[in-house]
């Protein structure tokens, strides 16, 4: 196959344009969804098929999507304001149902299939499950079939006989990417960790009590609280039969760090991470890693750095979930409003973490 030319490129965007340059004019209703106008002189955008005034063509420009008009800068007109909830309603409807079909299906649909279901071409499919969702059909698929594997691995049972049930064509890719799925072999897995060494010690710092443990990966732990006792036994619940080692001298330099990171954390603090979770959480914990000390972004502003800007409720799940004090800096997310919301920790950590950050 030729290389599209430069030239090439330029006639099929004009082609594009025109062709939604066409819908606009006839207030297509069928291509209500696949693009939306922009009109450069009021600085509003609308569907296609919207009732309103027809533009100057030299003063419109198209977008794939509500969400990329805004972003340049545009805001809803009247009639898009109320049409963009319905829309969005309507991607939730269709998102939740793809999603009961991975869960339900085995195998899981492909692309093809569930965009068809929808009603939507698969690349159009593809964007709305990701903004709904925060992650992309297949992501949730292998999500899902993880899970799976989780649970039936805790029954007990042969492994093999796990991973086929849980959906996996063959035991070689799971073993393959069990450290990433799982964190340990799923035999291990199975075991609730046995054979794995996971050092640990509890400390004393401002916050109150630390504990800090560290598997063959990297810290896997760093939590705060006012009982030690209490922090042991969580570590000891997420691995009930891993060997537990409690730290020697070696170890100390760790929670030594890790303690400067609590003190100081405005200093960062350049540590081996072991970070287990879903595709979704990775994606969030990794923009967390990416805001700088002194600063803080809201739970729909993060949504929005990852490219789920519907996923809210799922990116506050996601802080909830991090068990890595600090280390991931779940206290720099805040409400809309600047208020300070839940932390795994306490409020009142995330209070005096983000006083300990603030320049000046």
């Amino acid at each position: 196959m030729k290389p599209t030319t430069r030239h090439q490129a330029s006639t099929q965007c004009r082609t594009t344009q025109d062709r939604r340059w066409a819908a606009v004019l006839a207030r297509d209703a069928s291509a209500d969804g696949s693009f939306v106008y922009a009109v450069k002189t009021t600085g509003v955008y609308g569907r296609p098929s919207s009732a309103t005034r027809l533009p100057r063509r030299e003063n419109v420009e198209f977008f794939d999507s509500a969400e990329a008009a805004e972003a340049a800068g545009y805001r809803p007109s009247r009639r898009a304001a109320p049409d963009r909830s319905t829309m969005a309603a309507q991607h939730a409807a269709l998102v939740a149902d793809a999603c009961r079909r991975i869960e339900r299906e085995e195998p899981a649909p492909d692309l093809g299939t569930l965009a068809a279901r929808a009603g939507l071409s698969p690349y159009h499919f593809h964007r709305v499950f990701k903004a709904v969702a925060g992650v992309t059909p297949r992501e949730y698929a292998a999500a899902h079939r993880a899970g799976r594997l989780r649970s039936r691995l805790a029954r007990g049972g042969r492994v093999t006989d796990a991973i086929y049930d849980a959906g996996y064509g063959s035991s070689s890719r799971v073993y393959e990417h069990s450290d990433a799925t799982l964190g340990m072999t799923p035999r291990r897995y199975r075991a609730g960790g046995r054979d794995a060494d996971i050092r640990f010690a509890v400390g004393e710092c401002s916050l109150g009590s630390i504990l800090v443990a560290r598997s063959a990966r990297g810290v896997c732990a760093i939590a705060l609280g006012d009982d030690p006792d209490r922090l042991a036994r969580e570590l000891q619940d997420r691995f009930p039969q891993a060997r537990l080692i409690g730290g020697d001298a070696a170890f100390e330099q760790w929670v030594a760090r890790v303690v400067g990171l609590i003190e100081a954390p405005a200093l960062g603090a350049d540590l081996p991470l072991d970070i287990r979770g879903t595709a979704f959480q990775q994606r969030v914990w990794q923009a967390l890693r990416r805001i700088p000390p002194g600063h803080t972004v809201s739970y729909a502003e993060l949504a929005q750095r990852i490219g789920a800007p519907k996923s809210v409720r799922a990116v506050a799940q996601a802080c909830a979930a991090n068990t890595l004090a600090v280390a991931i800096p779940c206290h720099r997310v805040v409400r809309s409003d600047g208020a300070l919301s839940g932390y795994r920790w306490g409020v009142a950590r995330k209070r005096e973490l983000l006083q300990r950050e603030a320049p000046g």
